[in-house]
């Protein structure tokens, strides 16, 4: 069966750096792009980053543009969100998913992603 396993997350001061991973297995990794997103207390899932099928094509939310980056290994079945100058409102759980989807761009509609993984928490302190 497929398993989406997000990287522990952790407790970084704000300013810091954090990169977490997700583990792919059970699917054609190569064909999927990969997808992470992130849950705050209290409010909806939002998208934060995207990457197509072969790692060409990157789509990222305005609001963290610059800060963050999405990248994958597709030889280890791994996407990446390295996390640069965290806030406190970066405090979430994220998640990272996977669209049967090899077209030249990724989604940012959670209702495209077909799996999920378990979510990690990232708790940014002021």
């Amino acid at each position: 069966q497929v398993q989406l396993v997000e990287s522990e997350g952790g407790l970084v001061q704000a300013g810091g750096s954090l990169r977490l991973s997700c583990a792919a297995s059970g699917l054609a990794f190569s064909n999927y792009a990969m997808g992470w997103f992130r849950q705050a207390p209290g409010k909806e899932r939002e998208f934060v980053a995207a990457i197509n099928w072969r790692g060409a094509n990157t789509y990222y939310a305005d609001s963290l543009k610059g800060r963050f980056a999405i990248s994958r290994d597709n030889n280890k079945n791994t996407v990446y969100l390295q996390m640069n100058s965290l806030k406190a409102e970066d405090t979430a759980v994220y998640y990272c998913a996977a669209d049967r989807n090899d077209g030249w761009w990724p989604s940012w509609s959670l209702d495209d992603y077909d799996y999920w993984g378990q979510g990690t928490q990232v708790t940014v302190s002021s």
